[in-house]
């Protein structure tokens, strides 16, 4: 089952009721309220605890369906609503979130202008943590290099993904010509290019990554292995791909995702296995915090998944230099995030 199809079963899982367990989960009227707290940001003047870690969040997802069209989320009860800067701001308040990477959401190609338009607006915009945006592309069509070309050297876009986990998305696409001149075309501008594939093709993005020695690759979620996958193989494929990346000193691992793959009374316990394994092959260099909101609210608020990353990093031994790097210092070096004027 690939990562979409997941999501949308999780989906109704979630809708069926529940009880949340863990980090601040309460249960009403056969449905899971997960905890949020009270409004606030650290842009916006709120009170921040100046002992928390700072935060850059690497994977931070809105969508107004009033002005995008997303098919995926079609008649998703969870996901298949508008989520924008205000409802971000309430999730991750009191955090101390200082800065965000816009992640694309996968919207119809014919809005993808208009999506890098609306989040670069945000990026120029006072009041909220955006300060940098990785937009939608398709790198194997034949106009995504007049596309790219319009954002050569803007400061905001950091670089392109195409989700490559989708049903309609065979094995083996990125490895297309003219997908690999284009990722090539993108390490030329400096921008980067997440790796949002099925755990079991990992190999298919060292390949990518081969091909594009001077393009810069995100892999993001952990390489999209459930938590929840027994089958020893399988695991052993995922890893293999995983260590394969981690050679390669131009891919970097984003520590996500994995939560939205629980059950929905998920414990810590069932998280780290995964998240240590991704964390200790790509080293404290190579490693950053992404949010995945509002996926992550299948099985999961924003601060469920912020306390349950900070328990395993603790479980771990994890030094508090690396822990800083992980939560901030990495993101901000490799986006090369400027604060807001």
């Amino acid at each position: 089952m690939d990562r979409r199809s997941f999501l949308t079963s999780s989906a109704a899982g979630l809708l069926a009721g529940s009880t949340l367990t863990n980090l601040g989960g309460a249960h009403l009227g056969g449905r899971v309220a997960l905890a949020e707290p009270t409004p606030g940001n650290a842009l916006l003047g709120a009170n921040v605890n100046a002992d928390l870690i700072p935060i850059v969040d690497t994977h931070q997802h809105l969508w107004d369906l009033t002005k995008f069209t997303l098919p995926w989320a079609k008649g998703n009860e969870v996901l298949g609503k508008s989520f924008v800067t205000a409802d971000y701001l309430k999730a991750s308040a009191g955090l101390n979130v200082v800065k965000t990477v816009y992640m694309e959401v996968d919207v119809t190609p014919e809005q993808q202008v208009q999506e890098a338009e609306y989040v670069l607006e945000l990026c120029r915009t006072k009041g909220n943590p955006m300060c940098g945006a990785v937009i939608s592309g398709r790198p194997a069509s034949d106009g995504f290099r007049d596309y790219i070309l319009k954002y050569k050297g803007n400061e905001f876009i950091k670089g392109v993904r195409q989700v490559l986990h989708n049903e309609d998305i065979p094995a083996g696409f990125c490895l297309d010509k003219q997908f690999v001149k284009s990722v090539q075309l993108l390490g030329e501008l400096g921008m980067s290019f997440d790796l949002c594939m099925r755990d079991q093709e990992l190999l298919d993005g060292d390949k990518l990554v081969a091909l594009c020695p001077n393009t810069r690759f995100i892999v993001d979620h952990c390489g999209n292995f459930s938590v929840q996958e027994t089958d020893a193989k399988k695991r052993q494929k995922w890893q293999d791909g995983m260590k394969a990346l981690a050679q390669r000193p131009n891919v970097v691992c984003k520590i996500s995702g994995i939560i939205a793959t629980a059950k929905k009374d998920w414990k810590v316990a069932d998280l780290q296995p995964n998240m240590q394994f991704s964390m200790e092959t790509f080293g404290p260099d190579r490693r950053m915090f992404a949010g995945d909101w509002p996926v992550c609210t299948l099985t999961a608020s924003f601060a469920q998944w912020v306390n349950a990353l900070k328990e395993i990093v603790k479980n771990m031994g994890m030094s508090a230099a690396d822990q800083k790097k992980l939560f901030h210092d990495n993101a901000v070096k490799f986006y090369n995030l400027k604060d807001k004027a």
